[in-house]
């Protein structure tokens, strides 16, 4: 007798229209998470006044959603292998509309907190699976259109934050920042679970202790880097931070035995991944572009702001280029690296990039013109179209089917480690630049405003040479593992 089973899952690849219908109904979601990271900040006042808050407690209001999506994304893509990508995005999208939910009805801040809290968890879920299907769904030699696509979403989710968050809240309230997460949710799940096909997952059991370390050595590590500036890093910031290096040292130990068929369960994180040099080094990459694009809203947004005297909405609108020119550029430079080598496309992603941070460096000065960083910013439209797709082409491309979910979740994982590490670091090093300038400086805060862009240059400039060193990304069959 045949069994039942035989049929229950596709050929894969999917043809051409299948794949990317099935890409449609990823994104959607994947642009409504990314929508959340940035999307309360310009609710800030608001929350504040209304829900009687104080700063701090806003602030995590953010912060929450970022713990909480970060920490479990090594987990949740490993079980996007085990129990299947199109089941895990789904409950993961169900956890983050009806979270969203709770927070367009919070009371109070601790209730707002709480819901974020459980979005971030959803969000996390959610996230891995996007990449994991791209890497089921199409053939290798059409996954760069297809990364193409991914990366234009998440551009545009980034631009569209501040945006969105500032129109909502001054035409209806804080509370539709939230609501408006509900209807488009519904609509995703209906859409992946009509046109995700299910994929046959793994049969061996995900080893629980590892999936517990990487937790919390995450959550050490990334609480740790987010409190440290405001409590001055206090000893035991450091202890925390020892810590979750400690429990780090300890899972990769865990895995290397488990990658080698100790224990008979797979590991979170298989160890073999990192014996591919594109995908190490395309980690470290991701990693300090994380780290770029998260921190340098911060000292942009300030200078704009206190030294020229914008609104939040003048101030985002001097920024729109690089949005601007990354979003067509972005699918174009999919469609090329399916066509060309994508390790020089991202190369030129990095020199682009450190030259649009250099300028912001050269242009933040005393007595300069608002309108001087546009040709920054345009700079860095380009690096960041040229770098997003052929890195995560670079890195995942050629990842087998069962690896897919845990190396789309170290990515991401590392990615948020990145922006969380890039944060800290240079609102550290603008804190000290303002301390030296002093309140009453003026125009001289412009300086201190420039000067926060080096660290974020010399992060970049090592992100280059390990794209550098990764090896060829050429298209084509994929290379026998």
């Amino acid at each position: 007798m045949v069994p039942v089973t035989e049929h229950k899952y596709p050929t894969l690849p999917l043809n051409s229209a299948a794949a990317w219908r099935a890409l449609t109904a990823l994104c959607i979601g994947f642009f409504m998470i990314l929508l959340d990271q940035s999307i309360v900040a310009v609710a800030t006042p608001d929350l504040q006044a209304q829900l009687d808050a104080t700063y701090n407690q806003v602030i995590w209001v953010t912060s929450v959603y970022l713990l909480f999506f970060a920490v479990p994304l090594l987990v949740t893509g490993r079980l996007g292998d085990r129990y299947g990508p199109k089941n895990v995005y789904i409950v993961g999208m169900v956890i983050f509309t009806l979270a969203s939910l709770a927070c367009s009805y919070s009371a109070t801040i601790e209730w707002l907190m709480i819901s974020r809290a459980v979005q971030g968890l959803g969000a996390a879920l959610l996230t891995p699976q996007t990449m994991s299907v791209i890497n089921r769904v199409f053939p290798r030699e059409k996954r760069g259109a297809a990364m193409g696509v991914w990366g234009a979403v998440a551009g545009l989710s980034t631009m569209m934050g501040p945006i969105l968050g500032g129109v909502i809240t001054s035409t209806l309230s804080w509370h539709w920042i939230f609501l408006v997460n509900v209807p488009i949710g519904i609509l995703s799940i209906g859409m992946v679970a009509a046109w995700v096909p299910p994929f046959e997952p793994t049969d061996k059991p995900i080893d629980g202790i590892s999936m517990a370390q990487s937790m919390l050595a995450v959550s050490c590590l990334i609480f740790a880097i987010q409190q440290g500036e405001s409590v001055a890093w206090a000893w035991w910031i450091w202890a925390v931070m020892a810590v979750g290096i400690a429990i780090g040292v300890l899972f990769f130990r865990r895995q290397a035995l488990l990658t080698h068929g100790a224990g008979g369960k797979d590991p979170v994180l298989p160890t073999t991944l990192f014996s591919r040099r594109s995908f190490a080094m395309g980690n470290l990459a991701i990693f300090t572009m994380g780290f770029a694009t998260a921190s340098m809203m911060l000292p942009l947004m300030m200078y704009l702001q206190q030294v020229h005297g914008l609104s939040a909405m003048t101030a985002v609108a001097y920024v729109l280029p690089m949005s601007v020119l990354a979003l067509p550029l972005s699918p174009w430079i999919g469609w090329l690296i399916d066509r060309k080598d994508a390790r020089p496309i991202a190369v030129a992603g990095f020199v682009f990039m450190i030259a649009g941070i250099l300028g912001l460096f050269f242009c933040l000065r005393p007595g300069g013109s608002a309108g001087a960083i546009i040709v920054p910013m345009l700079l860095m439209g380009a690096g960041n179209a040229a770098f997003w797709s052929p890195n995560s082409a670079m890195t995942l491309r050629d990842l087998p089917p069962h690896l897919a979910g845990a190396g789309s979740g170290a990515y991401n994982t590392i990615r948020q480690v990145g922006a969380v590490t890039g944060v800290a670091v240079v609102g550290a090093v603008l804190q000290v630049r303002l301390s030296h300038y002093g309140d009453g400086a003026g125009e001289q805060l412009a300086y201190a405003f420039g000067q926060s862009f080096l660290p974020i240059a010399a992060a970049l400039l090592v992100g280059l040479v390990a794209t550098a060193v990764s090896g060829s990304a050429k298209p084509g069959p994929a290379p026998r593992n």
